[in-house]
C-alpha cells in the first residue's frame, strides 16, 4: 500500500509539471509495477488491493452525493431523467449494435452494450474535481446522468447475471431486479423525507467523531446495497446526498477531501494492476473502432444535453468529454464474462478499451474548448452566453 501511494505520487508530480491529469498517471503506475510488465513487481495479485480500491470508489461517489443537492432533484428531475435516458439510449444502443456486428455471440453483445454504454463514475468525479468544475452550470446535469446510469446499472446487472449463467428461471431474475429496485426506492424515500432526522443524528461538533460517523454510514450502506444487488457506489452516493443537505454538510465535504483523494489514487492504481498490455494487440482494431464510436456517441449526447438544458457549445463540449471515460463497471463485466466462459477476446478488449478511454477522456475534458470550436451552432441554445469558449479555470485543489 505504501509503495502504491509513493509510486502514484511520484508519477503524478512529474505529470503535473507538463500538465497531464492525475488519473492516467495513477493507472500507469499500476501497470508499470504490476505482474503484467517486466521489471520490479510491487504486487503479484491485484486482489490484494481490492478492499482499498473499493473504498476509493465509495468515497468518490459519497463526495459526488455531497455535491448533489435535493433541490436539484426536485427542480430538475425530469430533465435529469430525460438527459440520462437519452445518454443511455445512444451509448448502450451503439454498444449493443457494435457487439452484434463483431459476431462474438449474443451474450457477448449484451456485455459489450454495458461496457460501451456506462460511464465511469469514479473517473468522471475525479475529472470534475481536478479541473475545478464542481461549481460549473453543466456539472449538475453531468452528475444527474451519472445517477441515472447507476440506477440503470443496478437493474442491468440484476438482469444480466442469470443470462450469463444460463439460468432459465425468469422468476429468479425478476426477484433480483425487484430487490434492487426496492432498495433503491427505500434510499430515495429516506433521502427525500428523512433529511431532518439524519441531520440530527450527524449534528456532531467533534470532527473526529463526525469523520468516524459519516465514513461508517457511507461504507455500511454501500455494503448493504451490494447485498441487495445494487452497486455499492450508488449506496454511498445516496448517503452523501442525504448528508450534503444537513447542517453538517459543508464540514463533511471539507473533512472527506483527504480521504477521497488518497483512496481514489489507490483505486486507479489497482485498476492499472489488472491490465495486461500483452493481451491488447490481438484486439487492437475492435478497440479503436469502439473508442471512436464512443467519442461520436458522447458528442451527440453532449449536443442533446446542451439543447435540453439551454447550454452553449462550451458547456455541451464539457458534458461530452467529461462523460467519455469508462472504468469500474466495465471491469466488473469483464470478470462476469470470464466466469461465464464467454469469448476469450472479451477480457483483453475491455481492458484495452477502458485503458485508452481512461487516458484519453481526462485529456479531452481538459481541452474541451477545442471540441467546442467545431461543434455545430445548433448547440448554441437561446439565452446561452458562451458562444466562444472561455479559458479553463485553474484546478481548484492542486
Amino acid at each position: 500500500m505504501g509503495g502504491a501511494f509513493v509510486a502514484a505520487a511520484i508519477l503524478a508530480r512529474l505529470g503535473n509539471r507538463i500538465g497531464l491529469p492525475t488519473i492516467p498517471l495513477f493507472i500507469l503506475a499500476g501497470i508499470l509495477l504490476g505482474s503484467n510488465t517486466p521489471g520490479f513487481v510491487l504486487l503479484d495479485d491485484p486482489h490484494d488491493l481490492e478492499m482499498l480500491s473499493a473504498l476509493g470508489l465509495v468515497l468518490l461517489l459519497f463526495y459526488l452525493g455531497l455535491e448533489f443537492h435535493m433541490d436539484d432533484l426536485k427542480n430538475g428531475g425530469r430533465k435529469m431523467a430525460a438527459a440520462g435516458g437519452l445518454y443511455l439510449a445512444l451509448n448502450v444502443g451503439a454498444g449493443l449494435a457494435f457487439g452484434f456486428l463483431l459476431g462474438w455471440g449474443t451474450s457477448e453483445a449484451l456485455v459489450l452494450a454495458g461496457v460501451l454504454g456506462i460511464s465511469s463514475s469514479a473517473i468522471v468525479t475525479k475529472t470534475l474535481v481536478d479541473l475545478g468544475r464542481i461549481g460549473n452550470g453543466e456539472t449538475k446535469p453531468i452528475l444527474g446522468i451519472i445517477v441515472v446510469e447507476d440506477i440503470f446499472l443496478a437493474l442491468y446487472l440484476a438482469a444480466l447475471q442469470p443470462v450469463l449463467s444460463g439460468a432459465d428461471d425468469l422468476a429468479a431474475a425478476s426477484l433480483q431486479i425487484g430487490k434492487a429496485f426496492a432498495f433503491l426506492l427505500v434510499l430515495a424515500l429516506l433521502a427525500r423525507f428523512g433529511t431532518r432526522i439524519v441531520g440530527r443524528v450527524f449534528a456532531i461538533k467533534d470532527n473526529e467523531l463526525l469523520v468516524i460517523s459519516f465514513l461508517g454510514a457511507a461504507v455500511l450502506v454501500a455494503g448493504i446495497a451490494e447485498e441487495f444487488g445494487v452497486a455499492d457506489a450508488i449506496g454511498a452516493f445516496m448517503v452523501g446526498l442525504m448528508l450534503g443537505n444537513t447542517a453538517s454538510g459543508e464540514r463533511i465535504r471539507e473533512l472527506v477531501h483527504p480521504l477521497r483523494d488518497a483512496f481514489a489514487a489507490i483505486f486507479f492504481f489497482g485498476f492499472g494492476l489488472s491490465i495486461d498490455p500483452g493481451d491488447l494487440p490481438s484486439v487492437v482494431w475492435p478497440v479503436l473502432v469502439a473508442v471512436a464510436l464512443t467519442v461520436v456517441m458522447n458528442v451527440l449526447a453532449g449536443l442533446v444535453a446542451g439543447r435540453l438544458y439551454g447550454f452553449g457549445r462550451q458547456q455541451a463540449a464539457n458534458v461530452a468529454t467529461t462523460l467519455l471515460a469508462r472504468g469500474e463497471f466495465a471491469l466488473i463485466l469483464a470478470t462476469m464474462a470470464a466466469s461465464a466462459g464467454l469469448d476469450d477476446r472479451l477480457s483483453p478488449f475491455i481492458a484495452g478499451y477502458v485503458l485508452i478511454l481512461a487516458i484519453v477522456a481526462p485529456l479531452m475534458a481538459g481541452r474541451s474548448h477545442w471540441l467546442a470550436k467545431v461543434l455545430p451552432t445548433s448547440a448554441e441554445a437561446t439565452g446561452s452566453h458562451d458562444a466562444l469558449p472561455a479559458p479553463e479555470p485553474e484546478p481548484a485543489e492542486r
